[in-house]
């Protein structure tokens, strides 16, 4: 970034992050969409829970086919960021909608090109808003990933709040919020004044985000972190419900009302996460923010199993720690890669790093009803997602013992 270090804040940063963080919100109210309803369309369509952990998994896969193709084609550093972003935010509303009208085949379609509709919306805006941000950088993308965080638990409010109601509701609404973000992208978004260099159709760049040992190790701290956030967002609901027939046996008040209010909660409150992990690695450097949030979310897997059945009061305030903690670094992951990519293809390095990171999440997703099914139940299931923030810190803690691990403001 040209003489990034050296710049005056930019005025109307404030603005242009307000602007952005309503788009995602918009947008990614489609994620989960379906996964908030996973229960009626069992009924209604007859599906098998395979089946059913399809509709999760096929945005996963759309995002990695539409991450890993944009950045072979450098696309985020060629296109406006703000016409991609609004042509994408149209595409993610338009396929969102397409669930009211097909059947189980052509709904895994649909969630395929949500998801690659996606891959369009959140890389760029990541980079766009780091051409407003060059100090306070982390807190700024901490914005950014909280709004994609609550945007994602939408779904789940929806149908806790219009429980009864039929789930095409849920559809209506969150295709309705997405065409919002379309607008507001395509009116309102602008690149800020520390724009990054332009990139010209490269290949073999996207290669080389792989190979620089710095970048390589911030990813493999981000590959770690997604192991264990979307199977942990996927599955929280099932857990919850199932919890809740233990608590409800047992003649126990289950946790904030209801297993989906539960499961808005905790990935809501993933927001209060990702603004303390941006002001924390702004101050304490994004390696050892990244570190040590891994190491409590980590640590809320291991123990959540054991208050599965009570009391509920514990299990809620484990769940929404662990829901603070495991996007509460996210967006440190993104931050790094920034400073450490070349300054010509950061939406590239961007875009790739996403791409293999939810690749990453489709095996976890897929594999862990299959592990709960294998020890006969959910209550230590999230045990298989450890593994995850275990190889993630060791990442970022050999990151921040290498010279070049001065990313925020000289911390580590």
């Amino acid at each position: 970034m040209t003489d990034a270090p050296a710049m005056p804040q930019a005025r109307g940063r404030w603005r242009m992050l307000a602007i952005l963080c309503l788009g995602v919100v918009g947008v990614l109210a489609t994620w989960f969409s379906a996964t908030a309803i996973v229960p009626e369309l069992i009924r209604d369509w007859q599906l098998t829970p395979g089946q059913a952990a399809w509709l999760t998994n096929a945005v996963q896969l759309g995002f990695v086919a539409g991450a890993v193709g944009a950045s072979l084609v450098n696309l985020p550093d060629i296109l406006p960021m703000h016409r991609l972003m609004a042509g994408a935010a149209l595409l993610a509303a338009l396929s969102n909608a397409a669930l009211l009208f097909v059947g189980p085949e052509g709904a895994v379609i649909a969630r395929v090109v949500t998801g690659i509709a996606m891959a369009g919306v959140y890389p760029p805006a990541l980079k766009l808003m780091a051409t407003w941000f060059v100090k306070g950088r982390g807190l700024a993308l901490g914005f950014l990933i909280g709004a994609l965080t609550f945007g994602s638990s939408m779904p789940h409010l929806v149908r806790a709040v219009a429980d009864g109601v039929d789930w095409r509701a849920v559809v209506w609404a969150t295709s309705a919020t997405a065409l919002g973000g379309a607008l507001v992208f395509g009116a309102f978004a602008r690149e800020g004044p520390a724009p990054f260099g332009r990139a010209t159709f490269n290949p073999l760049q996207s290669l080389a985000v792989l190979t620089d040992r710095p970048l390589l190790l911030a990813n493999l701290g981000y590959f770690g972190h997604m192991w264990e956030l979307y199977a942990m967002w996927a599955w929280i609901l099932a857990f919850a419900s199932a919890a809740e027939a233990v608590t409800e046996a047992g003649v126990q008040t289950f946790p904030m009302g209801s297993p989906s209010m539960l499961s808005f909660a905790v990935v809501a409150s993933g927001v209060i996460g990702c603004l303390s992990g941006g002001w924390l690695s702004d101050r304490i450097g994004r390696c050892l923010t990244c570190a040590g949030m891994m190491i409590v979310s980590g640590t809320c897997a291991v123990l959540i199993g054991a208050f599965f059945d009570g009391p509920p009061l514990a299990l809620a305030l484990l769940a929404l720690l662990w829901g603070v903690t495991v996007i509460g670094d996210s967006a440190q992951f993104s931050a790094a890669v920034t400073e450490l990519a070349d300054s010509a293809f950061v939406g590239t390095a961007l875009a790739l790093q996403m791409g293999v990171g939810y690749g990453l999440t489709v095996m976890s997703i897929w594999a862990l009803p299959l592990f709960a099914e294998w020890i006969g139940g959910w209550q230590w299931a999230f045990l298989f997602l450890v593994r995850g923030p275990v190889l993630g810190t060791c990442a970022m803690l050999a990151l921040r013992a290498r010279p070049g691990a001065a990313l925020a403001g000289g911390a580590r």
